[in-house]
Formats: C-alpha cells, sequence, structure tokens
C-alpha cells in the first residue's frame, strides 16, 4: 500500500503526457514525431495501472480517477501555464476525497 499513492502519481502523469503528445500532434499541429514518446508514455500509465494493489481492476481505476483530476490541473498549471480557479480547486478536492474513501475505506470483513 505504501507506493499506490506514487504509482498513481507516476500513471497520472503518464497518461496525461501521453494524450498532451496526441494533443500537441492533432491541436498545436505539432510533428507526427510526439507520437512515438505519446505512445510510449500510455504504456507506461496503462503499466503502472496493473501495479496498483488492489483485489479488483474496476476499484483501482476508479480511485485513480481522483487522482487524475488533480494532476491534470498541476499539468495545466506547469506546462501550460493556466493557473487553476477555486472551483477547479474545489472540485479536484473533492474528487481526491472521493479517491481517498475508495483506497483506504474500510471493507466488510476486513
Amino acid at each position: 500500500m505504501r507506493w499506490t499513492l506514487p504509482t498513481y502519481v507516476l500513471a497520472a502523469f503518464a497518461e496525461i503526457g501521453g494524450c498532451f503528445a496526441f494533443w500537441a500532434w492533432l491541436r498545436l499541429e505539432k510533428s507526427p514525431w510526439w507520437l512515438l514518446p505519446g505512445m510510449a508514455s500510455l504504456a507506461l500509465f496503462a503499466w503502472a495501472l496493473t501495479r496498483i494493489d488492489a483485489d479488483f481492476a474496476g476499484r483501482a481505476y476508479a480511485a485513480y480517477g481522483g487522482i487524475y483530476i488533480l494532476a491534470s490541473l498541476v499539468w495545466m498549471w506547469a506546462i501550460e501555464g493556466s493557473r487553476p480557479d477555486r472551483w477547479d480547486m474545489i472540485g479536484a478536492a473533492l474528487c481526491v476525497a472521493g479517491a481517498m474513501l475508495i483506497l483506504f475505506g474500510r471493507r466488510a470483513g476486513a
């Protein structure tokens, strides 16, 4: 469990980086060569999610969603230069709280 959050963060930034490579190619008119590291990044994302210690893939993916949302806002600020507003931050806080409930909530029979 101690590697769960760092693994989610790795997965989130790998997914965002991979998807951004496609965004850059299609929306920012960058070279198609952007797709090579983008696809490698998406493969890293998929591999990282399989490293999550969870009994069910669906639970791992559900908890990942909250971390992904927070990471997306960090990306928007750090890479794209647009600072999240208060509504972004409130929404992300709610999502991360939900992810923490999914990850660390007491399970029946546990």
